[in-house]
């Protein structure tokens, strides 16, 4: 053959030959496969002539198969057995929660809010097994060939089936001490008079787009820290360095521990936002992608993870 997909004429002669093959005679083929023997005779002979080799010994009284047509049976037939595997895998890969889950994570909140409840998932689960790759980058996860990815922000990737977690507020927050030190702004403007810490991987960096409900300011905050790691402007927004902007899911443990105060409290950074799921296709998705997207989003329900945590212990009287 000159190419590795069959077309339509190709199988029709494979389908005849195996069925006299199997059948013994033309007429037993037609019977199978619902075809008169006259077409079952001329596909034989068609596949014969394409090949340039004799497959079937046609007599008055029988049909038999040549050795050559012997062997090209027994590969074919194989050939088959290894395609019904393969759609049987896949039916199998469908229906059962096993196998490998490739999982993007954002690094920041995969380490600290994700990362944490997978060995539950595992547990629940224990055909599975992940691979899970922490990156601020924008990954592809259709060239890159992961399941599942978490992200923050927004969508504008239409090739991508999303589901939100969320929604994702970024706030701005300071310690105690360095308020105390150094006053508490009342305004955005008043940001300008103090030092800020400021993430490089934001997308309006190095301003700052401030909403508060119709309101919207803009600033270019300065400081003697930028950074693009979001847990190292966590450290020294604790340690009293400064002003900080970033997702409320970083922040919310410090804030409920007294740690971090919020600033601005009115204002945010960008107007809307959510944290989401997002997979390559709604088409067929495996049994495994659907018990993840299932398990995750009864983690963020009612409230998301982060929020839950902080709500207080409550005793029985």
């Amino acid at each position: 053959m000159t190419s590795d997909v069959l077309d339509n004429t190709h199988s029709d002669e494979i389908a005849a030959f195996l069925a006299v093959a199997g059948q013994g005679s033309f007429v037993a083929a037609g019977r199978l496969l619902q075809r008169h023997p006259t077409v079952v005779s001329k596909r034989v002979a068609a596949m014969e002539k394409r090949l340039g080799v004799r497959l079937i010994e046609r007599s008055t009284r029988q049909v038999r198969v040549t050795p050559v047509g012997e062997k090209l049976e027994q590969r074919l037939r194989a050939a088959f057995g290894m395609i019904a595997e393969a759609e049987q895998q896949a039916i199998s890969g469908a229906s059962e929660v096993r196998g490998v889950l490739r999982l993007a994570l954002p690094a920041a909140m995969g380490r600290l809010c994700i990362g944490p409840m997978l060995p539950a998932f595992l547990r629940e689960y224990p055909q599975v097994s992940i691979v899970a790759d922490y990156s601020e980058r924008l990954v592809d996860i259709i060239e890159e060939g992961f399941d599942i990815a978490i992200r923050i922000g927004e969508l504008d990737d239409n090739r991508l089936i999303a589901k939100k977690l969320c929604d994702h507020r970024r706030i701005l927050c300071a310690s105690p001490g360095y308020l105390q030190r150094h006053g508490i702004p009342h305004s955005p403007q008043q940001l300008a008079e103090h030092n800020c810490l400021r993430f490089s991987g934001l997308a309006s960096f190095p301003q700052w787009r401030l909403y508060a409900g119709d309101q919207q300011h803009t600033v270019t905050p300065k400081g003697s820290l930028t950074a693009n790691d979001s847990e190292s402007l966590l450290a020294a927004a604790r340690d009293d360095a400064g002003i900080l902007g970033a997702g409320e899911w970083l922040m919310s443990r410090d804030i409920a521990a007294g740690r971090l105060v919020r600033v601005l409290p009115d204002w945010q950074l960008d107007p809307t936002g959510g944290v989401f799921l997002v997979r390559p296709s709604a088409r067929f998705p495996a049994a495994t992608v659907l018990a993840f997207k299932h398990w995750i989003e009864a983690r963020f329900s009612p409230v998301a993870p982060w929020i839950e945590s902080n709500e207080p212990a409550r005793g029985n009287g």
